[in-house]
C-alpha cells in the first residue's frame, strides 16, 4: 500500500488549505484514515482521524478549524484546514490502519506566515 500526501503550501495567517491523501488501494478495507503532524523541534501528534463509519476524532488544538473526511469511492482522505495560525507549520503526515496494522505515508509541508 502507497499513501501519497498533497495540499501543502506556503499560506497566509487566517488562511485555508486542503490536505489529499490518495490510497494506491481501495480504502474500504481502511478501517481509520488519518492526518498527524510534526512541527519543527517537535514530536509528531494526531491531527484527525476518521473510521469507516465516519466516527470523527480531533486533536484538542483543532478547535473546530478543521475537518476530515474520506471518499472510498476515489481512495482517498482529506483533511481541511482553516484559520490557520503560523503554529499550525509543520510536516502532516497521512496514515491508515487495515488489518490491525498502521501504514503511514510520506508527509506534505505547510508553512503558515504570519
Amino acid at each position: 500500500v502507497q499513501l501519497q500526501a498533497s495540499g501543502g503550501g506556503l499560506v497566509q495567517a487566517g488562511g485555508s488549505l486542503r490536505l489529499t491523501c490518495s490510497a494506491s488501494v481501495s480504502s474500504f478495507s481502511f478501517t481509520t484514515m488519518g492526518w498527524d503532524r510534526q512541527a519543527p523541534g517537535k514530536q509528531r501528534e494526531l491531527v484527525a482521524s476518521i473510521t469507516d463509519v465516519g466516527i470523527r476524532n480531533f486533536a484538542d488544538f483543532v478547535e473546530g478549524r478543521f475537518t476530515i473526511s474520506r471518499d472510498n469511492a476515489n481512495n482517498t482522505a482529506y483533511l481541511d484546514l482553516n484559520s490557520l495560525t503560523p503554529e499550525d507549520t509543520g510536516v502532516y503526515y497521512c496514515y491508515v490502519e487495515r488489518h490491525g496494522l498502521r501504514l503511514d505515508g510520506e508527509g506534505t509541508l505547510v508553512t503558515v506566515s504570519s
